[in-house]
């Protein structure tokens, strides 16, 4: 994967230039990211299937809302790997996901920080 280079001018078109939106989806994305890396552990561990399917599409969208395609398409791999019911493979899938949304959360956290 590339490494996330937050895109600010494309988050602001997809948010209509709101900059007080774009704030407060940062800081509900760091709020959360450390619940969406833990879900999919848990989903993972339980062999919960369907929990992964539904907690890797949540992450799929978020990591499309502020333009990581790399990391949505990650998302979309483990979702549909829930929707299949196979889990082969899936633990190092879902640490990669997990990088990855640490990885966009210090990325916001600096664009925040300004």
């Amino acid at each position: 994967m590339k490494p996330f280079v937050i895109d600010k001018p494309a988050i602001l078109e997809r948010l209509g230039g709101d900059e007080e939106i774009f704030a407060m989806m940062l800081d509900l994305y760091l709020q959360d990211v450390e619940n969406n890396c833990l879900a999919l552990k848990t989903a993972f561990d339980t062999g919960n299937t369907g929990m992964l399917q539904r907690e890797a599409h949540t992450i799929k969208g978020l990591l499309a809302t502020v333009s990581d395609d790399d990391g949505a398409a990650r998302a979309m791999l483990l979702e549909q790997m829930g929707k299949q019911g196979n889990l082969e493979g899936a633990a190092a899938l879902i640490g990669e996901v997990q990088l990855r949304l640490r990885e966009v959360g210090g990325a916001l956290a600096a664009e925040l920080a300004g």
